[in-house]
């Protein structure tokens, strides 16, 4: 048996054998922690306690984080929040879910939803697997986004990559049956790489009609590093696989 603690700031547990060493996990990211802006700084002060979920190793309660029933859609790893913020605007009747390990980021999607005036949107700083594994209930979720991960597109790399088998099948045990896991990746390679990987994942569909991939959805916004790519002739990838057991 395993034990973890958490220092107050970090994103991951730090998790010892029953012997006392260390347990080293391949991590998806690098924490590449920037300065807050004084802007993000009082954002975190002012909405952290409103909108911030702080980590803790027990399982949340949806109805009473937002007090309300709704639907939860949560996405890992949203960056400086834009899209989320903007996704959570348009649709007011669900409920938005945001994990990202990189405070500055967490900063600014708390300005922005604090200007829009947000009650529909919360936010974390840790790791999302940790977050998963520790505090997402089972058949909870109605979509969980990953837009855009690190693509870590050295092959000595591909380890890395977050969306593995155990991934999957983590994902799928909280999701409610006909939920959705949408990706969306600009890395041709990893596009491939998530195709391999979904369609030997037990338990979900590809919702796609023609090929594996699909057009972007209208909910998904266009982000202006997207929008840039396109003027490139960059190409981007959506897919959405939907729990069936």
């Amino acid at each position: 048996m395993s034990e973890v603690s958490k220092k107050s700031g970090d994103v991951t547990l730090t998790e010892f054998t029953d012997e006392g060493k260390m347990v080293r996990k391949i991590r998806s990211f690098v924490r590449r922690e920037g300065r807050l802006t004084k802007g993000q700084e009082h954002a975190m002060e002012k909405n952290w306690p409103a909108m911030g979920i702080d980590f803790a190793t027990e399982m949340l309660d949806w109805t009473q984080v937002f007090n309300r029933e709704a639907p939860v859609v949560l996405e890992i790893g949203f960056g400086m929040g834009a899209s989320l913020v903007e996704m959570a605007q348009t649709a007011p009747e669900k409920d938005y879910v945001g994990i990202e390990v990189h405070s500055p980021g967490v900063g600014h999607c708390l300005m922005g939803a604090d200007a829009a005036n947000l009650t529909n949107l919360r936010v974390m700083c840790h790791d999302g697997v940790e977050v998963f594994e520790h505090m997402i209930p089972d058949g909870s979720l109605d979509m969980v986004q990953l837009f855009f991960p690190d693509p870590w597109h050295k092959a000595r790399h591909h380890k890395r990559r977050i969306v593995q088998p155990e991934f999957a099948e983590m994902l799928r045990k909280k999701l409610k049956i006909g939920g959705i896991f949408h990706m969306a990746t600009d890395w041709e390679n990893y596009a491939e790489h998530m195709v391999e990987v979904m369609d030997a994942a037990p338990g979900y569909k590809n919702t796609a009609t023609d090929g594996a991939y699909i057009e972007r959805p209208e909910d998904r916004p266009l982000t202006k590093f997207e929008a840039r790519g396109h003027r490139l002739g960059h190409g981007v990838w959506d897919m959405k696989y939907m729990r069936i057991e």
